[in-house]
């Protein structure tokens, strides 16, 4: 497990800001009669933009390479889909969005799951429960806390509302590779697992189904889908492990100041959480 120094934390920085400003942008895009290849396309051009390059695109898993700049992943996909022009997007669906870009060595990560048009109640409460998780796992991400510490502020959240954490697939470190030590599961017992250290870069990234933690691959070799068929959501931050707040660094336009991220995403979420502000 790497912990970064002050000019591989500054980097870390530089990397989210640059993964947070191509997802922002993506978001903002989507609607009803798009393609998600469109939405891949724009990816490509907004990083070419930025200066960054694509973390996914090209990527390796045995004989497998990822072809796509993005992960576009529709409904009861989950994770790893890929943009094509034959998926037009449609009233009422989800749309998880993924961005990984790699900037002078290192790499930032970060995903939303987004309606597409007006969604039904139901998977509109799910879009906030992933959300409100992600930030009730990563609050935990601190100075000689445990991994399980994150990954039970994921769980219980989840399974208290009535949702299915999916265990196939889980949080991770980052830095210049796309996957470091260690791993951050969405699911665990607090109290347990590998120990948190300042300086530690971590991705906390919950995915949650309607119903049923069940998952099958596609056709394609990279899309992970919901046994059930019905709706799956996928948020994700990149952040630095830090004492009495971790830092996110996959921040959003227009923000500058990590602490104020945070401070206005737990109340805009209704999540009332006592840190070291």
């Amino acid at each position: 497990m790497i912990c970064k120094n002050f000019k591989e934390k500054e980097r870390m920085r530089k990397v989210g800001r640059s993964a947070a400003e191509v997802l922002d942008r993506l978001c903002e895009l989507v609607k009803p009669g798009m393609s998600t290849w469109e939405i891949d396309e724009a990816g490509g051009e907004i990083m070419e933009e930025l200066g960054v390059k694509s973390a996914c695109k090209g990527y390796r898993s045995g004989h497998r390479i990822f072809p796509s700049h993005t992960c576009l992943s529709v409904n009861e996909e989950v994770v790893h889909g890929i943009g094509i022009k034959e998926c037009i997007l449609q009233e009422g669906d989800v749309l998880s969005v993924d961005v990984c870009v790699k900037q002078d060595g290192f790499i930032g990560d970060n995903c939303r799951t987004v309606p597409v048009g007006e969604v039904t109640a139901e998977v509109a409460r799910l879009l906030r429960v992933t959300e409100q998780s992600l930030y009730l796992g990563l609050i935990n991400a601190l100075h000689k806390n445990r991994v399980g510490d994150i990954s039970s502020g994921v769980q219980q959240h989840v399974r208290d509302q009535g949702f299915a954490i999916i265990t196939n697939f889980v949080g991770h470190g980052v830095g210049r590779t796309l996957h470091e030590d260690p791993q951050i599961p969405n699911f665990g017992k607090a109290g347990t697992g590998p120990q948190l250290r300042k300086g530690m870069a971590i991705c906390v990234e919950p995915m949650v189904n309607t119903k049923n933690p069940g998952i099958r691959m596609a056709k394609d070799g990279w899309t992970a889908l919901a046994e059930d068929k019905l709706p799956s959501a996928h948020f994700e931050h990149t952040l630095l492990v830090d004492v009495g707040t971790p830092e996110i660094v996959t921040l959003p336009p227009g923000y500058h100041h990590a602490t104020k991220f945070l401070k206005e995403k737990l109340e805009q979420l209704d999540l009332e959480v006592e840190l070291d502000f």
